[in-house]
């Protein structure tokens, strides 16, 4: 009996105790618990980033519409990927993933354009709106924060 305990002692058992596991594990479970609501928070900033870079886009290439053409009337739309506006020739360009573009153009010195991104903000835009990932671009204001002012005056 002596010999097996002597035996034992001279043979170190290794591995790691149940205790060093859990605790490990424990650490585990709370650094995912801080990175993974961080990680959500982004993917969602990324998104408004991308219908903020959409509508500024959509804004220049109306600006630079109306340097040569002087024509109104005319409605933006957008889905499946693409925006349009129907002049003639008809605009188009894309959408970053899950975006969505309206709107409406008086004049060339009336027009707003609003882009969101449809998963991060469910629910359409409503005048002056702002949800996390819904922005506007205008004639006069540039890139707003929010959907189209419910009306814009026309300019004299």
């Amino acid at each position: 009996m002596l010999a097996r305990i002597r035996k034992s002692a001279e043979q170190k058992d290794s591995g790691f105790t149940l205790i060093e596991l859990l605790v490990v594990m424990i650490i585990i479970g709370i650094l995912a618990a801080i990175a993974i609501p961080a990680f959500l928070s982004q993917k969602n900033k990324a998104k408004s980033t991308a219908a903020k870079s959409d509508v500024a886009a959509i804004g220049k290439e109306i600006s630079s519409f109306y340097v040569d053409e002087t024509v109104g009337g005319l409605a933006v739309t957008g889905s499946a990927g693409t925006w349009s506006f129907n002049a003639t020739p008809a605009v188009t360009g894309k959408l970053s993933d899950g975006n969505v573009a309206s709107g409406t153009i008086t004049s060339a010195s009336n027009w707003c354009v609003t882009v969101r991104n449809a998963s991060v903000d469910t629910s359409a835009p409503t005048a002056g709106a702002t949800g996390a990932a819904t922005w506007s671009y205008d004639e006069t204001d540039g890139l707003i924060k929010g959907a189209c002012p419910a009306a814009t005056p026309p300019t004299p």
